[in-house]
């Protein structure tokens, strides 16, 4: 199948590209290289340098690629950016959802697949495990324009050939995650451990996530592609695990000596774990790898990438 994918050269489209390609998917990539990096592209992926905001270059690419489907990956990912510059995060995350929508709807594109967000839609009073049908209340720019571009996916597809499925994400960890760009915690706790620096945990460290791990999200994604049902799905472990957690054991998987220091709480959501029944029941899919599994498996990516340097 010809499949596009946006965001192809970051950390999840990347490692999706790879495992598309391995299961002889013609994958062509569209990214703008601002967090993408050319050094994580596939072999046999082709690469478009292009904006998801600039439409008339992103018709120049279906006319040429003609996809079949589309996993659309590409996002404006920070929600501190979202806050101080909201305007920015509408154009890309919805605007640019809007972009690809209509394109797919012109060119006949078969499946769109949109990499959404679990945590920051459903809010902090969100039930534990929190369901799909949970209250949306999201508390960031971020969240906001995430949850309207999920709206668009689901009016723009209406009565066209393309059938949408949104996934929503927990805490996505693994490797080619970049420590120093708008990263969860393992990333950057991994970097700073192996060069054996002082690690800081904001607040207690109690406040727990649902951390699953990167193979797991590429597996939802490629069951995604052929899946009978459409809809919206939770992606995560289905298991709440804390900062704390994620310290000690990744201080054991490195062997570091690096201090662990609290500062001052940031404003974040305190507490966030989904529940992934849906998907296990419709998508026929499940997470397998554990915290503990995926932790040593991220390190090892790490230290071989760093012995490479």
């Amino acid at each position: 199948m010809k499949i596009l994918v946006t965001g192809g050269a970051g950390f999840i489209g990347s490692n999706l590209s790879e495992a598309l390609i391995e299961e002889g998917h013609e994958v062509v990539i569209v990214d703008n290289l601002s967090t993408g990096k050319k050094e994580n592209l596939p072999k046999g992926a082709k690469l478009f340098e292009v904006d998801i905001t600039q439409k008339a270059k992103l018709e120049e690419v279906f006319a040429k690629a003609k996809p079949e489907a589309v996993f659309h990956l590409a996002a404006q990912a920070s929600v501190n950016r979202s806050v101080k510059d909201p305007a920015f995060d509408v154009k890309v995350n919805v605007i640019g959802t809007i972009n690809l929508l209509d394109l797919c709807a012109k060119h006949e594109v078969k499946r769109f697949v949109f990499s959404s967000t679990g945590g920051a839609i459903y809010g902090d009073d969100a039930p534990r495990p929190t369901p799909e049908t949970a209250d949306e209340r999201p508390l960031t720019p971020y969240g906001m324009d995430k949850l309207q571009a999920e709206k668009f996916v689901e009016f723009l597809c209406r009565n066209t050939a393309t059938k949408p499925v949104i996934l929503r994400y927990a805490n996505v960890y693994g490797p080619k995650q970049d420590p120093l760009g708008e990263a969860g915690v393992v990333a950057i706790f991994t970097a700073l451990m192996l060069a054996h620096e002082p690690v800081t945990i904001y607040g207690d460290g109690e406040q727990t996530r649902d951390f699953v791990y990167v193979s797991d999200v590429v597996k939802a994604n490629l069951t995604a592609l052929t899946a009978d049902s459409g809809g919206t799905f939770n992606i995560g472990s289905g298991v709440e695990s804390s900062v704390n957690d994620v310290a000690r054991i990744l201080k054991m998987a490195t062997g570091s000596n690096s201090q662990i220091e609290h500062d001052a709480p940031k404003v974040e959501q305190r507490h966030s774990l989904l529940d992934n029944r849906k998907a296990t029941l419709e998508l026929d899919w499940k997470p397998e790898i554990g915290l503990e599994e995926g932790l040593q498996k991220t390190v090892g990516w790490y230290e071989e990438v760093k012995n490479e340097l």
